[in-house]
């Protein structure tokens, strides 16, 4: 039976396939509730706030891209950011700061983007892991680059305000991006036989 995303086609959409449209990102019914779910439990993570390192206490840990990236291993990048994005900007509109928003959506096009990408090609648990890597990565750059544009641009003022907080602010994305992906690896495999059917499950993950 072929399938979208993560759950089979109807009858129907087997009966009338379009050319070129195996992989379409049209979701079905439970895998637009699933991302709804998540997507609602991402915004109330984006609220969470753990200071991870002293010498930079205002910026914080929230565990919100988490949903986000088992979305993406589940049905697919464009899903996943959907979420992240989602849930981004209802961070946003409860708090009325759209630059965080901004930013936060840069994170998601960085973090989920790639790592999803690589597990739909490698679909095991090495794929993600290595996506995850990659992922790791991307945020980390993106986060660089939205702080020295969009946080030069409409908070720091000038890139001189930046500067010398860049090692820490890399190293304070490299540790959130990293939890960001175990957090991943642990929920994913313990829920993936609920949002996903058993032919497309992955041993060991």
């Amino acid at each position: 039976m072929e399938e979208t995303g993560g759950f089979p086609m109807s009858a129907t959409a087997q009966k009338t396939p379009k050319k070129g449209a195996a992989n379409s990102n049209i979701w079905s019914t439970r895998q637009l509730v699933t991302m709804a779910l998540l997507a609602a439990i991402g915004a109330l993570f984006s609220f969470i706030q753990i200071p991870i390192l002293p010498m930079v206490p205002f910026l914080t840990y929230d565990p919100s891209l988490v949903p986000a990236m088992i979305v993406g291993f589940a049905y697919g990048s464009g899903a996943g950011i959907a979420v992240g994005c989602i849930a981004a900007i209802i961070h946003g509109l409860v708090l009325g700061e759209w630059v965080g928003t901004l930013m936060n959506i840069v994170a998601t096009l960085c973090f989920v983007w790639p790592a999803a990408a690589i597990y739909k090609r490698k679909h095991t648990m090495a794929g993600a892991i290595i996506g995850l890597i990659v992922g790791i990565v991307c945020a980390t750059l993106g986060s660089i680059v939205s702080n020295l544009t969009i946080g030069v641009w409409f908070w720091y003022g000038s890139a001189d305000a930046i500067l010398p907080m860049m090692p820490m602010v890399l190293l304070f994305n490299v540790i959130k991006a990293s939890l960001n992906a175990v957090l991943t690896l642990i929920i994913y495999k313990s829920i993936s036989n609920i949002i996903t059917p058993v032919k497309d499950q992955v041993k060991g993950l």
